[in-house]
């Protein structure tokens, strides 16, 4: 402003532009421009020398961004759209001022085009500054670059993902090598970290990436849920960064910047066999990393979160995250679910058949839900084509059934004879399915309802006699009347007859 004022007074003095040049060295454009607007503005040099240089600025020096006609009004509420549409695989610039011109014929040619974009990209736009509270937050990312293993396995080189957690007060900083950036390592990871820092965040701050954000959204994302599980047992939230707004995570952006010259580069004449020797060095130079003081400062990470942050974390809980997986499966008709990978089969309410329902497990149990409730939940056994049942969850005729136990039926049977448990046990022997026995023994003991204590223990007896034990033979003796004949009359029944071909006890002698 100061070098306006000294040109308005040369120029009001009758100084030509060359003498103006010469003492000013400003060029003769940008002169030129500055006394054609004062005598746009009709204003004397005594009145413009009075104005403040904020309202001299506005009179003589147009901003980037100022638009002077309609059609660039329309082509800069454009470019919002077009910088989004940039951002796609594929798509120009000359593409979209095409698609420009055929909606707009009259419009901005291309050099207009792209001189007036790029005018709106170099505008300011404020950015917020950041004040991170103690505990608050940690913000996690994956390295752009990664890095490398000889894998014996494979017999080659390996690259492996970055994993970068930082937590926002005391930039205290956690760093792990990890095979992928899928949900069981990135999940791993965050866990690793929260263990590492002896404590947990309010807020854990994650990128778009999918092991975290099923869906975007500026206002409500939704979490993964597996990941959304985990916070939960950290008692802590996700709260994901906005889509193309580093910003939002500057704090982990800006320490993956430094760790490339502090880890990376550190380790790139290593030859790593292995995962965990990798994660070994990498924590080696870690910790030179956050007890280095800070630029500018008197303190490290390592101090400030000692000092700032460690006591604010919320405690680790006392047991560590069980991973969780999931498949779907449909109710059988028998009222079990079956997990495929150990081909185990397990109960669920018996309203629930015929229904596809979740099923989510871990090492050792197995949840089952229908929609968001849980409807079962088992401990987990391994035990391929066997069946782990609820009582709870079996229909009332087959609970009755399922609660019967065998100590149940002797007791019932010696109640009525010793010879009726006696003969239930020996049914019980037999190498049979226990659920088909307990039928048996009840069928039994239900004779007893239609023939009597007495006949049903002479039934018994002469089963056992017989020595064959199953219902049916005692149903069939009672039926036909046997276990009321007289001794005589049971004997002649089953008498042997005479007969020529019958050799008889001597023949074998």
């Amino acid at each position: 402003m100061l070098n306006i004022r000294h040109v308005l007074r040369l120029h009001t003095q009758n100084q030509t532009m060359s003498e103006i040049i010469i003492q000013t060295g400003i060029h003769r454009p940008t002169l030129k421009k500055i006394i054609n607007d004062f005598k746009a503005s009709r204003l004397s040099f005594i009145e413009i020398n009075e104005f403040s240089d904020n309202d001299l600025e506005e009179l003589f020096k147009k901003p980037l961004d100022t638009i002077h006609s309609k059609r660039l009004q329309t082509l800069y509420n454009l470019f919002p759209e077009i910088d989004k549409e940039l951002k796609r695989k594929g798509v120009t610039k000359a593409l979209l001022w095409e698609e420009y011109k055929r909606k707009y014929p009259d419009g901005a040619g291309s050099t207009a085009f792209h001189f007036h974009f790029k005018q709106w990209k170099a505008r300011k736009i404020p950015i917020m500054r950041q004040n991170h509270k103690a505990g608050d937050k940690l913000f996690i990312d994956f390295a752009g670059e990664k890095l490398i293993i000889n894998d014996k396995e494979i017999g080659g080189e390996k690259t492996v993902e970055v994993f970068v957690a930082v937590l926002g007060a005391s930039q205290f900083t956690y760093v792990e090598a990890v095979l992928t950036q899928r949900k069981e390592d990135f999940i791993s990871a965050c866990e690793n970290a929260l263990h590492f820092f002896g404590g947990v965040p309010a807020a854990i701050v994650p990128d778009n990436l999918r092991s975290a954000v099923t869906k975007s959204d500026k206002y409500e994302p939704t979490i993964n849920e597996t990941f959304a599980d985990f916070a939960e047992h950290y008692s802590t939230t996700i709260l994901p960064a906005r889509v193309y707004r580093p910003t939002d995570k500057a704090v982990v952006e800006n320490t993956i910047k430094i760790i490339y010259t502090r880890i990376y580069a550190r380790l790139r004449d290593e030859v790593f066999y292995s995962i965990e020797s990798l994660n070994n060095a990498i924590l080696v130079t870690l910790e030179e990393h956050n007890n280095q003081i800070l630029t500018g400062k008197d303190y490290s990470r390592r101090q400030k979160y000692e000092e700032v942050e460690k006591a604010v974390l919320l405690p680790l809980p006392a047991m560590r995250y069980e991973f969780k997986k999931q498949l779907y499966a449909t109710v059988a008709k028998n009222g079990h679910v079956a997990l495929s990978p150990d081909k185990h089969h397990y109960s669920v309410p018996f309203n629930c058949i015929g229904k596809r329902v979740k099923v989510m497990y871990t090492s050792y149990s197995v949840e089952v839900y229908d929609n968001y409730d849980r409807i079962a939940i088992h401990k987990r056994l391994q035990s391929p084509f066997k069946y782990t049942t609820d009582k709870e969850h079996l229909p009332p005729t087959h609970r009755f059934v399922a609660e019967l136990e065998p100590d149940k039926f002797l007791t019932m049977a010696d109640e009525i004879h010793k010879d009726v448990k006696l003969y239930l046990t020996k049914i019980l022997a037999i190498k049979q399915h226990a659920e088909s026995l307990l039928k048996m023994c009840m069928g039994v003991l239900d004779l007893s309802k239609r023939y009597g204590d007495e006949r049903l223990t002479k039934a018994c007896q002469l089963s056992l006699v017989f020595g064959i034990y199953n219902y049916r033979i005692v149903k069939k003796i009672l039926e036909s009347g046997l276990d009321i004949y007289e001794d005589e009359d049971f004997i002649k029944k089953f008498e042997m007859p005479q007969h020529d071909n019958i050799r008889g006890s001597d023949y074998y002698r």
